[in-house]
């Protein structure tokens, strides 16, 4: 009798799987599980490391393409010395063309690039000893009373059976949840390069709405400049759906030659993105064993799609929980955004959804009336209620009392599955 594969649990592996046992495996190698990775194993010196598994997508179409993250905080980060680049000086320009360059000392807009970030990432993580990286497919995740199992297969096809007693999922959501709001934040990107200087390496352009506005939402260009002859220049819009190539390509032929006016450049690198923009509910517990993190944990600020900043203070709580004092709590991913932001983000939301307020003018008076730094603290979810209130000041007040009437009365509603 052929004798059945267990794991140190007890648990049986399906025939022909390679069996792995952890104390922690993390699905997905973004943003959110190399950062939970990285976490997890900045200590060398503790009497017994986790055991993690971190399994990455093998190369092609479910491993994401390289992608730009951009966030604030003060200099020395602890990621500083692969930052592609950062700036102190921001600048919004209206519809009409005037620039408002502020400075949101003591913090600083940082730009920071996922190949970089990624051995960065493994470099640490291969010192530590205490985690193993693992090219496979997920297929299932399944939860159980003491431990859960991941179900995957290797490049080559052969199923990998893993075991342990904490998973982290960070793989995008196929459905979104039940929302009153939802929006997207799309955008495409070209790395450029000119002929003559044409950019302040000293400033970054976070929204300008000099762009042709849709019918419904919104749309800005984004500048940040790498050099004076190199920059990310980006098309974003905030509205229902996303584009097609070609329409994404003459938004941005628009806003380099016209707006820009950048003369002749080469496109180095493309990049494009979906950000999910709602206000339902995300729900990091998938399971007792079993969590989310990442976009499909809630870390994404819901009004302005910024997510880095959120993963960041979401994967220390659960390192905190999982090696701290406290150790052996359940370490639930908790929701890098209180319920005071999240509601304001409903309001705002819905206020751009309905075309009650011009988007393109509600930002651009907000960051020309509100010290910049006391705005991006709000962005970042850390803004105090009082600072809240302040801000609110700013807004179009009418419109947002309305929408805040209205808002307890409207049905949530599941926006369709991702393909």
């Amino acid at each position: 009798m052929r004798q059945q594969r267990t794991d140190s649990r007890g648990r049986v592996a399906p025939a022909g799987a390679r069996l792995r046992d952890a104390d922690v495996v993390i699905v997905g190698a973004g943003a959110a599980g190399l950062s939970l990775a990285h976490r997890l194993c900045a200590t060398a010196d503790r009497p017994r490391q986790p055991r993690i598994l971190l399994v990455d997508a093998p190369a092609g179409a479910l491993r994401p393409p390289e992608r730009t993250w951009c966030f604030w905080e003060p200099p020395g980060g602890p990621y500083d010395a692969v930052l592609a680049a950062s700036w102190d000086r921001l600048r919004v320009r209206g519809a009409d063309g005037a620039g408002t360059v502020v400075d949101p000392a003591p913090l600083r807009y940082k730009m920071l690039r996922s190949d970089a970030f990624a051995r960065f990432v493994g470099a640490h993580v291969a010192a530590s000893g205490c985690c193993e990286r693992i090219e496979a497919t997920v297929e299932a995740v399944l939860d159980g009373p003491d431990g859960a199992r991941v179900q995957a297969r290797d490049a080559a096809g052969a199923p990998v059976e893993l075991a342990a007693r904490w998973v982290f999922d960070s793989r995008p959501l196929r459905r979104l949840p039940a929302a009153r709001t939802t929006l997207l934040q799309h955008f495409r990107g070209w790395f450029v390069e000119t002929a003559e200087d044409r950019f302040d390496p000293a400033v970054a352009d976070v929204m300008d709405f000099r762009t042709p506005q849709p019918a419904h939402g919104l749309s800005f260009g984004y500048v940040l400049p790498l050099g004076p002859r190199q920059a990310l220049v980006e098309y974003t819009e905030f509205s229902a759906a996303a584009l097609d190539s070609g329409s994404y390509d003459a938004a941005l032929r628009h806003y380099t030659t016209a707006v820009l006016q950048l003369g002749r450049c080469t496109i180095t690198a493309v990049e494009q993105g979906v950000i999910p923009m709602t206000d339902g509910r995300f729900t990091p517990r998938g399971g007792r064993s079993v969590f989310r993190i990442g976009t499909a944990g809630g870390a994404t600020r819901a009004s302005t799609g910024y997510t880095f900043a959120g993963v960041q203070r979401q994967t220390q709580a659960v390192a905190d929980t999982l090696l701290g004092p406290g150790r052996g709590r359940t370490p639930v991913p908790p929701l890098p955004y209180g319920r005071r932001g999240r509601a304001m983000d409903a309001v705002m939301l819905r206020a751009l959804d309905t075309g009650r307020v011009d988007g393109a003018a509600f930002f651009t008076a907000l960051w020309r009336q509100v010290p910049p730094e006391r705005l991006l603290r709000f962005l970042d979810g850390r803004s105090r209620p009082a600072e809240d209130v302040s801000l609110g000041l700013h807004t179009p007040v009418v419109p947002m009392l309305r929408t805040v009437a209205e808002l307890p009365f409207l049905r949530k509603r599941h926006p369709p599955a991702r393909p």
